[in-house]
């Protein structure tokens, strides 16, 4: 594909936000997976450890159940298949903030990288290199998302019981809550702002453009789940044939290799997919940022302008 350049800093409106994303993806999607893939092959062999002790935890804990508590009343679940579900559960909320401090901040500075450039030509090395410069910041921005959430949740709950009109509100704060904190991150990296400050930025732009900034996130969020649910379709039919075939013969998975390497490699796939697909939502919130950075301020327009004015 000719590389041409895609404006980033254009007051854009809904319809004009999809399609630029659309636009982006297909012209960044082959250069930013490589990014993706060199930068997290750490935590690819992470995440496939990690997988391995959760699916041999459960795989144990789901047998005993399954099997009359392994054929004896007084018999109960191995110690070991707790440990391992433990150690799989702790070692997969370590490389998740791991993760999430790293890609979120990559997807962004590969996002500013190009707008910086006006072009894709650029080595991924300056991605790690911009992101490195704040990664203090990065990482305590993506330590806050944990309370923030929990708020969220505490609210979402209190809306539960409200039948009909909860279930929209729910939906209404998370996609808010996803374009603000994307919006808010953006502002932080691009403007190399404090967190407090790039937060306060961030929700200034985003409840000036509600029901877009809302609207942008939804939509995007449901096509790129789509996306991610189709890349699911082979993985996914492999493992159902399988499970299907151990049901019917009654295999012993706990014991079996081939079960312990199928529904490992396809947890780790999943979660995989997990995070690539936060990174793609990322980009989505950065044309976001943009868009409503150049209505409220006009910086880019206010330039060219006067770039007008100097040649006539």
């Amino acid at each position: 594909m000719k590389d041409t350049y895609i404006p980033l800093r254009v007051n854009r409106d809904f319809g004009e936000i999809i399609s630029t994303y659309f636009d982006f993806f297909k012209q960044n999607i082959k250069k930013f997976t490589n990014v993706f893939l060199s930068y997290n092959g750490i935590f690819l062999i992470g995440l496939l450890v990690t997988s391995y002790f959760l699916v041999s935890g459960f795989m144990g804990i789901i047998a005993y159940e399954t099997q009359g508590g392994f054929n004896g009343p007084s018999s109960s679940v191995d110690d070991k298949y707790y440990i391992l579900l433990g150690v799989g559960g702790f070692l997969f909320f370590i490389i998740l903030l791991m993760v999430g401090v790293l890609n979120y901040g990559l997807a962004s500075s590969f996002m500013i990288r190009y707008d910086e450039n006006e072009s894709n030509n650029f080595d991924k090395k300056e991605v790690w290199s911009y992101l490195r410069g704040q990664l203090g910041n990065v990482i305590l921005f993506v330590l806050l998302l944990i309370p923030i959430y929990i708020a969220f949740l505490i609210v979402v709950v209190i809306f539960a019981f409200i039948p009909l009109v909860g279930l929209f509100v729910q939906y209404v704060l998370q996609y808010f809550l996803i374009g603000w904190l994307g919006v808010s991150f953006y502002d932080m990296l691009q403007n190399k702002k404090s967190v407090g400050s790039a937060l306060g930025e961030g929700w200034n732009l985003i409840t000036k453009n509600f029901w877009k900034s809302v609207g942008v996130n939804f939509i995007m969020g449901l096509l790129l789940g789509i996306l991610i649910l189709i890349t699911f379709i082979v993985p996914g039919v492999i493992v159902g044939v399988y499970t299907f075939h151990v049901v019917q013969n009654d295999v012993d998975f706990t014991n079996s290799v081939v079960a312990t390497v199928v529904y490992t490699l396809g947890t780790c796939l999943f979660l995989v997919l997990a995070i690539y697909g936060q990174c793609l939502s990322q980009f989505v919130n950065g044309i976001l940022y943009y868009a409503l950075h150049e209505k409220t301020y006009n910086i880019n327009t206010r330039k060219k302008i006067d770039q007008i004015g100097e040649s006539a």
